[in-house]
Order: structure tokens, then sequence, then C-alpha cells
């Protein structure tokens, strides 16, 4: 009890600090006059829609970007075959119908009249080209998710057939997310891939002006969107990975939406009477992914149940979060395909038995020595955890990074026996979560094995009965939660900060369609 006492003590402490730290930041920008600057841009007419995140997107290569933030930039840019509505249903895009032909084979009516931003038609070319180069270039980041797809053919010019290995449960769902966007064929083989990332052309309702990279991208309106005109002549997204920066920003007026809004700096928005909070759950789930390659302390499944164990997950979510987010034993929340009701809104936290692991495993207080890498933007929930470890023998070395190094590191797979990170889910489907953890997914990275997973996941990859694959995907859910290949600390909320110049509902896939946010009347 003495423990949990002081644990609940240093998280509070922790809090205040953080608070007395918010309130005394400034805007510092990228320049000296980063907020007047900005501020002019954003608060000239209400034809400039300005939002701030903390991580840059990757590249203009939609198949070779791995992060969400990056898709929600690059949807204003590139369009998919479907999309997903705000309320996450499939409704048409660049294709007007589709129809499964038979197991392996959907075909996709295109359509007509669409023009790429460099005046291009769009046509079933197009279509071909971009799906079998994500499909077939293994060092794409996207080519997991499309190498299944082994032709696409053009039956006409508004007509494709995509045709996949064996049964895919899941086609649907892959052609609306990244690694689906549309490229322009003629443009890249007359050009070239260097210059199409140099000055990226798409179908969607914004088009490339300029990207600083750590700083900026900037977008402009497409005025033969087929969709109609788009609400926006100018949409910029900027990059503050200081979030009392970005909170600074939205106070002085430099950006309309802040994401990512730490719990300490809610009532001071909310205390300007021209600003608000905004909050949504997302899918987003914070967790601990282990190594356990041979020789790694987190090798031992002991050591693992110590380190679930150890973590107070519902007072970080209570003192770090603000409240902002629900502790569950899986990463497959509601509204994913293949959710374990079982494990959501469920927490261990036992202190003593971590200790007693710890000793069972052979480590002495203070000989079991682990290093979590972890983004800046994770940097508290870090410390907090860091903590509790230390309380029951842990000696842990934090390493924090900035959003770009550690999005470097873990596409290399390189950290050593723990990274945290909040992972997302814009396939909507268990297999985003959990094929991480296949063989081949998982060498180099956490070196999981279990031959039993392996078999249920394969399985549920072209499983097209829905009631028998959403069991093997709880079934997956259940031996995870022993096995711990990953603890997971709590589903987030999205937390925004919002200008009265706009009007801004959040997704829970985290998007930023920036013609579903309008301004304000």
């Amino acid at each position: 009890m003495k423990k949990r006492q002081w644990t609940s003590m240093w998280i509070t402490l922790l809090a205040v600090v953080l608070v007395l730290s918010a309130c005394g930041g400034k805007s510092t920008g990228t320049d000296s006059n980063s907020a007047s600057s900005e501020s002019g841009s954003s608060t000239s007419a209400s034809t400039t829609l300005t939002i701030a995140a903390a991580t840059d997107i990757e590249s203009f290569d939609p198949h070779n970007n791995n992060n969400t933030s990056s898709e929600a930039v690059l949807v204003n840019v590139f369009d998919y075959l479907i999309k997903n509505d705000s309320e996450q249903k499939k409704v048409p895009g660049l294709a007007t119908s589709w129809e499964q032909v038979n197991d392996t084979t959907w075909r996709f009516k295109l359509r007509e009249g669409v023009t790429f931003h460099n005046g291009d038609p769009f046509t079933s070319a197009d279509v071909k080209y971009t799906l079998e180069r994500v499909a077939k270039d293994s060092t794409l980041k996207q080519n997991s998710y499309f190498k299944n797809i082994v032709e696409v053919k053009a039956v006409d010019e508004y007509t494709v057939d995509i045709i996949t290995d064996g049964p895919d449960p899941l086609l649907l769902n892959r052609l609306s997310k990244m690694g689906a966007g549309i490229l322009p064929a003629k443009y890249i083989e007359d050009n070239g891939f260097d210059r199409f990332l140099k000055q990226p052309v798409g179908t969607g309702p914004y088009k490339f002006r300029k990207w600083t990279k750590d700083d900026r991208v900037e977008l402009v309106k497409n005025e033969n969107y087929f969709d109609g005109e788009p609400k926006w002549n100018e949409v910029v997204f900027r990059v503050i990975p200081e979030a009392s920066t970005r909170v600074s920003e939205l106070l002085a007026g430099g950006v309309d939406i802040a994401a990512s809004i730490p719990s300490t700096d809610i009532a001071r928005i909310e205390g300007e009477a021209d600003k608000k909070i905004v909050k949504a759950p997302i899918q987003r789930v914070l967790q601990l992914i282990f190594r356990q390659t041979e020789g790694s302390v987190t090798a031992d499944p002991k050591v693992r149940e110590a380190i679930d164990l150890a973590i107070d997950k519902q007072g970080i979510v209570d003192s770090i979060a603000g409240g902002a987010g629900i502790v569950t034993r899986t990463s497959v929340t509601p509204g994913n395909f293949g959710a374990d009701p079982s494990l959501y809104k469920t927490s261990l936290y036992d202190q003593e038995k971590a200790k007693q692991l710890l000793q069972e495993a052979g480590y002495a207080e203070g000989e079991a020595e682990m290093t979590i890498s972890v983004s800046s933007q994770y940097k508290e929930p870090a410390e907090v955890v860091a903590a509790m470890l230390e309380q029951v023998g842990f000696k842990i070395n934090l390493d924090v990074l900035e959003p770009s190094a550690f999005s470097e590191r873990y596409s290399s797979k390189s950290f050593k026996e723990i990274f945290m990170i909040g992972i997302g889910n814009s396939l909507f489907d268990a297999s985003n979560n959990y094929n991480r953890y296949m063989l081949d997914e998982a060498k180099g990275e956490s070196d999981y094995n279990n031959p039993e997973v392996e078999k249920l996941l394969q399985s549920a990859l072209v499983n097209m009965d829905p009631a028998s694959r959403e069991k093997e995907y709880q079934q997956v859910q259940q031996i995870l939660a022993e096995d711990r290949p990953a603890v997971y600390l709590y589903q987030m909320e999205g937390v925004y900060g919002i200008d009265s110049r706009v009007n801004f509902e959040p997704r829970s896939d985290e998007m930023f369609y920036a013609d579903e946010i309008t301004p304000a009347q």
C-alpha cells in the first residue's frame, strides 16, 4: 500500500511540474518571428487553414510512409479508390462501384472525367501502375499490406480487375488506406520518381506547393477537383514537436488546430474566449513492445510479466493523460474487427508480485537493466513508466528521441529491449495490430515466435467467414495477453485545441481531411 501511495504522489508531483512548465512555455517556433509571421497567414481571411502536429510526414510517396501523421496530410493530395467517411463506412472515391467476381478477383468501375494536378487524365493505367508498384516492391513500407495482389488487369480505360494470390477478406480495407493513394503513371514514367517526389502530383482536393522538412507542408486548392470546389485556398500543416510551442501558437493565433494537447494545458486553452478543446477516442493505443531476441532481458516471460504488473496504468491515465484514456489489455479497441471485449477496460497492477517475478527470473535489485526508447511526444508517460519499473527493481535507461529520429529507428528495427509507441489502426481490423507478430514481420523487431499465433494469423489472412475469423483474432489476443510481446497501457483520446475561426470534429482514424473542416460562420 505504501508503494502505491508513493507512486500516486510521484505522478501528482510530475503533473504539477508539467503544469508549471506549460504555463511558462513560450512560442519558440522554427524562427524568431514564428508566431507573428504565421498568425498573419491564418488570420488574414478564412481562406487558409493551418494545422499544427507533432510529427512531420516521411515523404510524398504514399507507398513508403508508415505513420498516421503522414497519412493525415497525404489524404488531401492523393485519392483512394474507396474512402472511409467520418463514420468509417466505405464510400466511393476514384472507384464508383465494385463487386467480387470470384474468391481472388474484384472488379472496380472507375470514375470518369478525373484529372491529376498536372492535367493528365486518370485512367485504369494509373490504378495498374500504382497497385502493382506497392505490391511488388518489397522495399516499400506499405508493401506488406499489398503484397498479396498478383496482378491488376486494365479491362478497359475505366474498369480494372484486382487479382490476389488467394482469398483476401481485407482488400476493400486495404484500398481505403495509405499505400493505396493513386499515383500518376504517365507523369512518373515521363519524369522519373525523383522528380515526382520533388513535385508530387495526385488527384486530391489540394495540390502540392512546398514542403520544408520538419517545418511545414503547404498545399493549395485544386480548382478542378472532381468532387466540387475545395473549401480552403490554402492548407498548411506545421510541424511543432514541442507541445508547449503548439499551445502557444494556438493562443497567439498562429494555427487554427493544434493536435496532441497535454492535459496540463487544457484549462489554459479553455480559459480563452476564442479557443476551445475537443476530444474524441482514437484507434491509437500507447504500448511497450519488447525485444525477445535470445539473450535480451525481455526474452524472459517472467520479466515481461513483472513489467506489466509494475505499471499503474490507470494512475497514468488519471494524472498524466488527464483522464483522456481507457486502460486495456488489447490493442484492438471497439470499432475494429476482431476486438475482444473481455480484455478491454481491464488492467493488471501488483508491484509486490512484480518484485517476486523479477527475483524468480534471477535478477537482484538493479541487475535487470533495460533501455526504453520513446518519441519525445510521449516523454511524460515514459518517465512515469520508468519510475514505476525502478520501484520494483529494474534499472531503466530512458532514450528520448525526436519524432523523426524515432521514426528512422523504428523503420530500421534497431531498438534495444523496449520501445514505447502509440499505434493507430487505419485498417480497422485486428490484422493491422497483430501481423507484426508473424514470423516474417517480427524478425529483427521483437523476434516474437509462437507457432500457435502464427497458425491463427495466417488463417485469418485468408478466412472469408467473418464469424470464425473474428474468433481467430480473439484467440490470438488471449494468447498475447499471457505471452506479452507487448504491454498495452491505454487507448488514447485525441485532444485538440481549436480556434473559433473553424469548425472541426475529430475522426477516430486521426485523419485531417481539410474539406471536413469548415470556416466558422
